[in-house]
């Protein structure tokens, strides 16, 4: 089996997140999902912050606008969640550029939205 960057880490997010669809299957808000997760989050002593403002910079100038994660966990992990019929080459482009913007490497997409719980690992290299 492969070896990877926070491997573990991302495996106990996954686990918490398939108990989240196994309770509640598909069919809620995604707002519905981030409740549940920051509980099971809990239960199984992952670290995280949740709706983490992410500043994005222009040539070593802060913006106005930034990015907010729906969660950072173990304090390298960005963790978006959403509640939608299929994943888009957008939401990927999403999960980069929070990459980009906070110079992590490790980004999961968890979508809540099908009958079986879909994920995606996303690594940045050569960031900042």
């Amino acid at each position: 089996m492969e070896d990877f960057d926070f491997k573990n880490e991302t495996y106990q997010i996954i686990g918490a997140a398939m108990e989240v669809h196994s309770v509640l299957g598909s069919g809620f808000l995604e707002g519905v999902y981030h409740d549940a997760l920051m509980i099971e989050f809990g239960k199984r002593k992952i670290p995280f912050q949740h709706e983490v403002i992410l500043p994005i910079e222009y040539k070593g100038v802060k913006l106005n606008r930034n990015y907010t994660a729906d969660f950072i966990c173990y304090d390298n992990i960005i963790v978006e969640i959403k509640a939608l019929s299929e994943i888009s080459m957008e939401l990927y482009g999403q999960i980069l550029n929070y990459l980009k913007a906070s110079g992590f490497t490790v980004g999961l997409l968890v979508n809540f939205g099908n009958k079986s719980l879909e994920h995606r690992r996303l690594v940045m290299s050569n960031n900042k």
